[in-house]
């Protein structure tokens, strides 16, 4: 998931470290089960009930195979992965939301490339091809995806005037809601062409657009109380999501937060619901967890394809409860059967058999290398800090000189953040 910034003297740290070191013990002692069975391990991001669904899932997928499909979750992906990987010791499958990371994988050799019927599961702009070594491949594929541009509300409560939830804090970096803002605002206000630019380093952090993007943001939550968004969570407290606190009355969220909320909220698209996005109205941006095999063998890339085919999807929602059944990168896949779940899914992929012209953008932080994603959420961060907020305190300077330092190696390839939906 995203990256834990808490120092690794804090208590958190040191769980974060415990955790990886104990995972790794885990991939160390992995091999065979005590029935003889080869045990194929995934790493993920997900705990709780999501973990107990996607657990399930792998226990109903390896009956009857000569596999044992084993899940471990951890908030602390990216350090439990690393740890892994030094120890030479990696999970036979991990699963990642950010393209930037995987890219980073690929590149140094640790990715196997996926050809065949798995290749052709890579559907952009979830899994683009690169070119490593002078050969193409792609190297990932999406397993469950989710749709963002999209504004929460309460239909009990009054929109206007308005007041926009604002939480910032997570458990592992917080400071990814903001950049979700910025993301969104520059696509609706500039087009996905600019947007696809920057997302691939080739647009300066100081150019008309981007200093456009962070204006508007700044006017949209102008009054409201920046600093206090630091410490609050993105999730509420205890279950109770932010639109149920009475503080607020509008959040800008991705599709996954319909977990916290009963059938009186519902969403309707960013450039639908805020006067300034109204522009390129058919283009959303979107995100996804994606599977790529890090140690290579027959078994792992079965896994995969189990996982991405019709009977691993199938399976999957089956065992997940009903406000967190995945949506699924095509048409043809299963459905959430909840009325919002049906909405954001065919908004994701459209009807079958249609051919849908809206336009679908990765989420441009998760597609850049991690240390620019890590400095751009700091950014917001020390942007909410201000207690005015003008232009002066978003460090755009600074975040042009990190992309600058980044060598062409270091992004994803031109024109492969934004597609159509596999329909």
């Amino acid at each position: 998931m995203i990256r834990d910034r808490r120092p690794w003297c804090s208590g958190a740290g040191l769980r974060s470290l415990l955790s990886a070191t104990l995972l790794v013990l885990a991939a160390l002692s992995g091999g065979c089960s005590s029935h003889g069975k080869q045990t194929v391990v995934v790493l993920g991001p997900w705990t709780g009930d999501e973990a107990a669904a996607f657990t399930q899932t792998l226990d109903l997928l390896d009956n009857g195979t000569p596999y044992t499909y084993t899940y471990q979750g951890t908030r602390s992906l990216r350090e439990t992965l690393v740890a892994q990987l030094e120890a030479g010791a990696p999970p036979d499958v991990a699963i990642l939301n950010s393209q930037g990371e995987l890219s980073e994988y690929a590149h140094q050799g640790v990715l196997t490339p996926l050809t065949g019927e798995l290749g052709s599961k890579a559907y952009p702009p979830w899994a683009p091809e690169l070119v490593v070594n002078g050969s193409r491949h792609t190297y990932w594929v999406p397993l469950k995806v989710d749709l963002k541009s999209l504004v929460w509300s309460k239909r009990s409560q009054p929109v206007t005037p308005h007041t926009w939830c604002l939480g910032m804090s997570s458990q592992a970096t917080t400071g990814w809601p903001g950049t979700d803002w910025i993301e969104d605002i520059l696509l609706h206000r500039s087009g996905w062409q600019v947007y696809e630019q920057w997302a691939n380093g080739e647009l300066s952090w100081t150019s008309d657009a981007m200093k456009d993007a962070w204006r508007t943001w700044a006017a949209l939550i102008e009054g409201q109380d920046g600093r206090s968004a630091l410490d609050t969570s993105y999730e509420g407290k205890g279950g109770t999501g932010l639109l149920d606190t009475g503080t607020c009355t509008q959040e800008h969220e991705g599709s996954f937060i319909r977990y916290l909320y009963g059938p009186d909220t519902d969403f309707e698209p960013s450039a639908d619901a805020v006067p300034q996005l109204r522009r390129n109205q058919d283009a959303y941006e979107v995100s996804a967890d994606m599977a790529a095999v890090f140690r290579d063998s027959p078994a792992a890339l079965e896994l995969l394809n189990r996982l991405s085919g019709t009977k691993g999807r199938t399976t999957w929602m089956n065992q997940a409860k009903q406000k967190l059944k995945p949506n699924f990168p095509s048409a043809a896949d299963p459905r959430p059967e909840d009325r919002v779940g049906k909405r954001v899914a065919t908004t994701l992929t459209g009807g079958t058999g249609s051919v849908p012209t809206r336009l679908l953008c990765f989420d441009a932080s998760d597609t850049m290398p991690p240390t620019l994603r890590d400095a751009f959420q700091h950014a917001v961060l020390q942007f909410l800090s201000a207690p005015h907020r003008s232009l002066a305190d978003a460090p755009l300077g600074q975040l042009e000189a990190e992309r600058k330092r980044l060598s062409g190696a270091d992004w994803l390839p031109a024109t492969s953040v934004c597609g159509s939906p596999a329909g």
